[in-house]
């Protein structure tokens, strides 16, 4: 009945756990969500006006389909300012999130017979976009013990003559970890002696809490211009996540060719929110950094109540807003046998929102966002700990 690519793709693991919080919420259960991959905080002031700004001046029609110019130069601008590299409008698309920049990008690039790598525990989207281009996603696992870091040697260990394209997410979603600038040149020289494309996720590229050499779009921009995408989004950066809006910067051909795809998809972006995202890139900066200290003071406290339980083993991550723990001593033959099970019960039991592993191909493991206030981040905790030190004695009940 339904078209053969149907069968490769599911509903994203992570809306499902927000959709089911949601529910819950709504029926007026008190759920404290750990769930949710977007900032608590409201999208800044000066953003939230140049919105009003533009509905008051009648902006409301369609614009160009990859974008205003305003918006697009304002893109052009930020990675100039922030990286020293310099891409033109015509290389610019803007998209209805960081979502679509990326499967504009994996559909115009790739096809049956290639082989796309990318890292796991990894972002479930960027796997499945390459499915849907009917290409094969090769994964190459990072490590906890490793700090889940991406290493050049297992990715370039996964090049095949087949191999067209590499996905690299750093900050990484959902561990946190970061690809190191050594490990980014190594894996981009091999790209660029082999013609391999290289396609940078830089979509929490300011949520990074240490000074930490990441100027990843130089390092491509320098090595394979012609053939580099680097996505972006304002959704993590600015709190706009329901705004919907990212971009990709790129080479003309291929940012012509996402601009094809996009107009018979979804067209141009919401009007108003480009004017805000305008506002967003070329205001005021001291809201992201705001954010991000209070992100960082969120992340300490929530790995020392953690660490109260030394049965959860823990990486403190290095940017975005998750820790990504290894519950796997909970999990049992005779209880609760995977994290998906666990997060289940947290929800229907203790009403706390996780995200399982599995969504991450990390079985063990449970994804929790710390992107909500810390009186939440200590409730939610509270009721985490009580539940999980609570199978124990389940068990022991049982038997």
């Amino acid at each position: 009945m339904l078209a053969e690519r149907t069968k490769y793709i599911g509903v994203s693991p992570t809306m499902k756990v927000a959709a089911e919080a949601l529910k819950l919420k709504a029926q007026g259960v008190d759920v404290i969500d750990f769930g949710a991959g977007e900032p608590d905080f409201p999208t800044p002031k000066h953003i939230g006006a140049a919105a009003h700004a533009a509905i008051d001046a009648n902006f409301t029609k369609y614009t160009t389909n990859s974008g205003t110019d305003d918006l697009k130069r304002a893109v052009c601008a930020r990675y100039k300012t922030d990286y020293g590299v310099e891409y033109s409008p015509a290389e610019t698309i803007i998209a209805a999130g960081g979502k679509q920049a990326l499967y504009n990008a994996v559909m115009c690039l790739f096809g049956p017979g290639d082989e796309v790598i990318t890292h796991m525990p990894g972002w479930p989207t960027l796997v499945e976009q390459v499915k849907l281009a009917e290409a094969k996603p090769v994964i190459v696992h990072t490590h906890a013990e490793d700090g889940f870091t991406v290493r050049a040697e297992p990715i370039l260990a996964a090049i095949t003559p087949r191999t067209r394209g590499i996905i690299i997410n750093s900050p990484g979603n959902p561990t946190g970890a970061l690809i190191s600038e050594q490990d980014m040149t190594a894996i981009a020289d091999e790209a660029a002696k082999r013609g391999i494309w290289i396609v940078l996720d830089l979509c929490y590229e300011k949520l990074i809490y240490d000074p930490t050499p990441h100027n990843l779009p130089r390092i491509v921009f320098e090595r394979l211009r012609d053939r580099t995408v680097l996505c972006g989004s304002a959704s993590k950066t600015y709190a706009m996540t329901g705004w919907r809006c990212g971009w990709a910067v790129g080479p003309t051909a291929l940012i012509g060719a996402c601009n094809a795809l996009q107009s018979h998809s979804t067209s141009n972006v919401n009007s108003i929110t480009q004017k805000a995202v305008t506002a967003a890139l070329n205001g005021p900066q001291e809201c992201v950094t705001e954010m991000l200290k209070e992100y960082r003071d969120r992340r300490d406290q929530l790995c020392e109540w953690l660490a109260a339980e030394p049965r959860i083993r823990l990486v403190k991550p290095a940017g975005a807003f998750y820790l990504f723990p290894d519950v796997s001593e909970f999990l049992s033959p005779d209880g609760i046998r995977t994290t998906m099970e666990l997060a289940q019960a947290l929800l229907d039991e203790a009403r706390v929102a996780v995200t399982p592993g599995e969504a991450f191909d990390a079985p063990g493991f449970l994804r929790i966002s710390y992107a909500t206030s810390l009186q939440e981040l200590k409730r939610g905790t509270e009721r985490l700990l009580t539940f999980v030190r609570s199978l124990e004695s389940r068990k022991a009940v049982a038997g």
